[in-house]
């Protein structure tokens, strides 16, 4: 086989060059999306107070439309994301970003709340469809050195929403009422599709597994590569871990990997339980301390500031040190913060506060974590699929988290038992991640598949007048 006609493949092609201009611009467009999805997921938070005053409602009835768009992102992250292994990334990301940024637009004109649990539900299913898709696209983007890393960055960009969605409330709704929050978070996605459209490319992989025009995959190699010749016959395979075809939604449970993902859906589930028990009763618990408002939303946004802090120590960890033993640490060190944060609600505020930071550093930058660990753990092909999955999964936690503390509130248990049992998941996550690297950990190179690399063939699209 002549040089020119030797196969480009995927990923070993990202792997081993270092990260161009383009790849970095990939990147932020995914992490602005991410942005934009956690600032839509908070604003309604700070919206909720202004619409039941003016609609004359309890606080009771605003549930449903809280609920309406975490099950939206539920059924966006199961029922949608495999879509993007059928259509490709870029088209997902596009159409779900649309699909959102009207739904959000369309709610300025809701008068009801049953017109709003819609257009929230609406909402929850682009948003649920977007966040996988963005995360399978950095994946692929990223070289495995820095594959983790890159990953927690752009999930950053979605706590980064959730602050920014903060800061615009407190100065946009004082002045021009709530409905301005939906007009900004109609507008910011709108502006951002023409870029997607002129910049994202579409996935590689996708193009490479579905027979499309060589040159075009081969422009896509080129702006990653400018040493590639412009004119050429080019021959591109997927190698054999990311070359397997099954549907991307059976690939979860092959032989080889099906513990893997019951595993990492388990983790996702306590994970996000933690995290929603944590941001939804911290304030009410802090509240009925006496603790001024001003106090409860610092400790509130601290335990989100720490997830973005832990992310730019996680995430080299997880690269250069092992993704599996870094979080399985870190899940570790949450249930001594976590058990922590129990004993300072007696101690000094600056304990209490600096406790809120470091447990929102092992909670948030946990669940930042284990996205990157299911971006690691999941080939290309089938990652979109298996991030939705976990997540969609994982919410089955984020909604028991919140009930179970509840119900250990109403039962009069003091802020400090509370914060002693919710530790204890910590610990049985932190086992988890720790024997899912025992299992996969040392074994992920050979077999990623269900079927043994050595037995494989890259899938091999090539070039007109190439040498196959």
């Amino acid at each position: 086989m002549s040089l020119e006609a030797r196969p480009l493949q995927l990923p070993s092609f990202v792997d081993e060059r270092r990260v161009s201009r383009f790849q970095y611009g990939v990147i932020t467009l995914c992490g602005l999306v991410m942005f934009i999805d956690g600032f839509d997921t908070q604003a309604i938070s700070y919206m909720a107070p202004h619409i039941a005053k003016e609609w004359g409602l309890s606080p009771q009835t605003l549930a449903p439309i809280f609920s309406s768009a975490l099950v939206g992102l539920m059924v966006g992250y199961l029922a949608l994301s495999p879509l993007s292994d059928r259509f490709g990334h870029k088209r997902v990301i596009v159409v779900s970003t649309i699909a959102f940024a009207l739904c959000t637009l369309v709610a300025v004109w809701a008068f009801s709340v049953p017109e709003l649990i819609v257009l929230r539900f609406l909402t929850g299913l682009g948003l649920g469809a977007a966040a996988p898709s963005c995360v399978a696209m950095t994946g692929e983007f990223s070289p495995k050195r820095l594959r983790a890393t890159f990953v927690l960055v752009i999930y950053c960009g979605f706590s980064l929403g959730f602050v920014v969605a903060g800061l615009v409330a407190g100065w946009l709704i004082p002045a021009h009422g709530w409905r301005s929050m939906f007009v900004v978070g109609a507008l910011a996605p709108l502006l951002l599709v023409p870029l997607l459209l002129r910049f994202l490319p579409e996935s590689p992989v996708f193009m490479i597994r579905r027979n499309q025009d060589p040159q075009r995959i081969h422009r896509v190699f080129r702006r990653m590569d400018r040493t590639l010749p412009e004119h050429a016959a080019p021959t591109f395979a997927v190698e054999a871990a990311d070359a397997g075809k099954r549907a991307a939604l059976s690939s979860l449970f092959t032989r080889d990997r099906v513990l893997g993902t019951v595993l990492l859906w388990f983790v996702f589930a306590i994970n996000l339980a933690e995290f929603y028990a944590l941001q939804s009763w911290l304030p009410t618990i802090m509240t009925s301390l006496d603790y001024s408002m001003s106090t409860v939303v610092t400790a509130t946004t601290l335990t989100t500031v720490g997830g973005i802090a832990a992310a730019f120590i996680t995430g080299p960890c997880m690269d250069r040190l092992g993704a599996y033993g870094t979080l399985g640490a870190l899940y570790l060190v949450g249930f001594v913060f976590v058990a922590l944060t129990g004993l300072a609600f007696s101690a000094p505020l600056w304990v209490l506060l600096t406790a809120n930071f470091l447990a929102g550093c092992c909670i948030s930058g946990g669940q930042k974590s284990l996205i990157a660990l299911a971006a690691v753990f999941y080939p290309a092909p089938i990652r979109s699929t298996g991030v939705g999955w976990a997540l969609g999964i994982g919410r089955v936690g984020g909604i028991l988290g919140p009930i179970v503390i509840g119900a250990a509130l109403a039962a009069q248990w003091s802020a400090g038992a509370v914060f002693y049992a919710m530790a204890v998941p910590m610990l049985v996550a932190g086992v988890a991640v720790l024997v899912l690297g025992r299992l996969y950990g040392t074994r992920r190179n050979r077999v990623t598949s269900g079927v043994r690399a050595e037995d494989s063939v890259p899938e091999t699209v090539p070039g007109e007048g190439a040498q196959a």
